[in-house]
């Protein structure tokens, strides 16, 4: 087995590397070993697909800060894949409480891990900008207090809480960056002059998010507008509740077996599975 500075190098080295790569991202050990199988060389949580399987809606907090750093212990032990973490806005406003869990994600395991600057309250979505950065200054001092490399991400959360706006994201990720994150991110982006922009603007690895990205949008097209990481979010997870949803309704509305000609062989699990 990879030890965690071996994983945490593996990952680091992936940033440094030229070229795009991909982050998949499972919700429990079995996708975790699944997406492993296939040959993608990190993986990260996600909230929205460990929400889902708690039969939750994902949101800031949705799930208690225990039962987000179990779901990073149970991915992270299911691989010898490097493990980022979906750690949402730290669980606390004040910026040594939150970046806390920067050493309490890297006890379960991982190895890299994302802070937002979303607050969880609708009536001011977004941390103020100061506030912001002090945050993101705390979780990098915690990440370097650390005895391996840990690759800390930070998000800025304006597209996904209706604030498309794109010259305080710039700002926000430029301020982050000179912060010390050693990764930017500003979920929500859809276009590809947009990301064009935010990658020309910013001095560190950029990672982009599918579900959000038109998907007219292939590897090639982010690769060539500079983008560094990709990742799915709870895109798979919502995929994989669509599939289940539309194969239980056609049984029940026409008694249709169809879809299991598309079931993934017991086979092929076992072999995906065995220790």
């Amino acid at each position: 087995m990879r030890t965690q500075a071996e994983k945490a190098r593996m990952f680091r080295a992936l940033h440094e590397r030229s070229g795009i790569f991909i982050m998949p991202n499972p919700w429990d050990a079995g996708t975790a070993k699944l997406l492993a199988s296939l040959g993608f060389e990190a993986l990260a949580t996600t909230s929205l697909g460990c929400a889902s399987s708690h039969g939750r809606i994902d949101g800031t907090r949705s799930l208690s800060r225990e039962e987000l750093l179990a779901n990073c212990r149970e991915i992270a032990s299911a691989t010898e894949l490097p493990v980022s973490a979906d750690l949402e806005n730290g669980y606390a406003d004040d910026p040594e409480e939150a970046a806390a869990i920067i050493r309490l994600a890297a006890e379960a395991g991982v190895v890299g891990g994302s802070i937002e600057d979303a607050t969880g309250d609708a009536t001011r979505p977004i941390y103020d900008f100061d506030l912001a950065v002090e945050r993101v200054a705390a979780a990098v001092r915690v990440a370097r207090a650390l005895p391996f490399p840990f690759t800390f991400t930070a998000r800025a959360e304006n597209y996904l809480h209706g604030r498309p706006d794109l010259d305080d994201t710039i700002k926000r990720l430029q301020a982050f960056a000179a912060a010390g994150a050693d990764v930017l991110y500003a979920p929500g982006l859809r276009d590809l002059d947009t990301i064009r922009r935010v990658v020309a603007a910013v001095p560190r690895p950029v990672n982009v998010l599918v579900g959000w990205v038109d998907p007219e949008i292939t590897v090639p097209h982010l690769a060539d507008a500079g983008v560094k990481r990709i990742s799915v979010g709870g895109a798979l997870s919502r995929l994989a509740y669509a599939v289940v949803r539309d194969a239980a309704i056609a049984l029940r509305d026409a008694g249709s077996f169809r879809w299991v000609r598309d079931i993934l062989p017991s086979k092929d699990l076992k072999t995906i599975f065995r220790p």
